[in-house]
């Protein structure tokens, strides 16, 4: 699928405000897109004064005092506090986030304004696509003299997930967890950290569709990422807690969607089903769909298929990234993302205030999603199935 436009602006936003200043070739190849739509992308940004550019580089808007120092030949600053840059990191907080992940690029974003405004050096590190790709990208943060860490590792397996628990442990600098809650008893079950009530948010979603009269529901989901595996095991759950559900199903988004689950489904796991014949073999009236850009294919696949939404289906998001956009478009929930990150930042800067371990004891945070309703939902009738 074509990344959508608003999704890739959102993307160069993240990556600018998060560094200060980019080459647009640079940030053209990292974000795997052409210089010549990176170029118009960067001119319509700043054309809406959400960032300023000049000369090949893309800087925040506000960024004239970091203009002037490079021209005075000084490091970059910002609220009194030097960007991350090539002088390397000492004494910054480092920010590891997998590379092309849209949901946790609106969590950097909010991490890194709350670091700004506390006056903290920021560097920023992306991990490739490979397993295990944050841990070299921590050493050289560390390397580099980084005083804290916040990371959101990739994870797509729960495999994946246990070998970095070692390591992730010690790395010897306060560290908080972003949208990442450890299994309970592992090795950092006692690391801070800042996560969705992610339960909260399927309960919203299959409330929401039961209290419009829905009664068979199926979650198409993805399964290659702590966030896609607790809305599977949360989905699950919720539906067999609700009375009301008389039939439920979990099932794969895509075929690249991820590894097995163990849990119910429609279809073997690695292949994505046929949703549309899905649906008329069980009878399912609604559906629960992560994330948001397999939604918008799955949307568009049933509409192929005849089905429609949502006088055939009734369709809740789970994102809410690029949901909005789609037609129609889709009630979603939404987990505060940016809020995530100033959540996270917030109590890493209060350890870091703290070093004589008077900071308190260790913090599981959670934040609850909202429900964003829209037009893909709409009280189930009998007589139109």
């Amino acid at each position: 699928m074509r990344e959508p436009v608003e999704l890739r602006r959102k993307r160069i936003l993240a990556v600018v405000h998060a560094r200060g200043a980019v080459k647009v070739s640079a940030l053209a190849a990292e974000l795997d897109v052409s210089v010549v739509t990176l170029r118009r992308d960067v001119e319509e940004l700043a054309r809406a004064g959400k960032l300023r550019r000049g000369h090949g580089v893309a800087r925040p808007v506000g960024d004239a005092e970091a203009t002037t120092a490079a021209r005075n030949g000084k490091p970059a600053t910002r609220n009194g506090a030097a960007e991350g840059g090539p002088a390397g990191d000492g004494g910054a907080i480092a920010l590891v986030v997998p590379e092309r992940h849209s949901y946790l690029y609106e969590t950097l974003h909010g991490a890194r304004t709350a670091l700004a405004e506390a006056g903290v050096r920021i560097a920023l590190h992306i991990s490739p696509q490979p397993a295990g790709a944050e841990r070299p990208q921590v050493e050289q943060a560390l390397a580099g003299g980084a005083r804290g860490l916040l990371i959101a590792p990739r994870w797509r397996s729960a495999v994946e997930e246990e070998r970095d628990y070692g390591w992730l442990a010690e790395v010897g600098v306060p560290t908080v967890l972003m949208e990442r809650r450890p299994r309970p008893g592992s090795a950092l079950h006692a690391l801070d950290s800042v996560c969705s009530d992610h339960w909260y948010g399927v309960h919203l979603a299959v409330d929401h569709l039961v209290s419009l009269g829905h009664r068979r529901i199926v979650l198409a989901a993805r399964n290659d990422s702590p966030t896609a595996r607790a809305i599977r095991v949360a989905f699950a759950e919720v539906a067999a807690g609700r009375p009301e559900v008389e039939e439920w199903s979990v099932v794969l988004s895509s075929p690249n969607a991820g590894p097995g689950s163990g849990l119910p489904a429609a279809a073997p796991e690695g292949h994505a089903p046929d949703l549309a014949g899905l649906l008329r073999e069980r009878g399912f009236t609604a559906a629960v769909l992560h994330g948001d850009e397999d939604a918008l294919m799955l949307v568009q696949r049933l509409a192929e298929g005849g089905i429609r939404v949502p006088q055939d289906l009734s369709v809740v998001a789970y994102d809410d990234v690029v949901a909005a956009l789609g037609s129609p478009p889709l009630t979603a929930v939404a987990p505060p993302k940016a809020e995530i990150g100033r959540a996270a930042a917030e109590l890493l800067l209060h350890r870091l205030g703290h070093p004589d371990g008077a900071a308190g004891p260790v913090r599981r945070t959670e934040l609850l999603p909202t429900l964003e309703v829209r037009g893909s939902a709409q009280e189930f009738s009998p007589s139109s199935q």
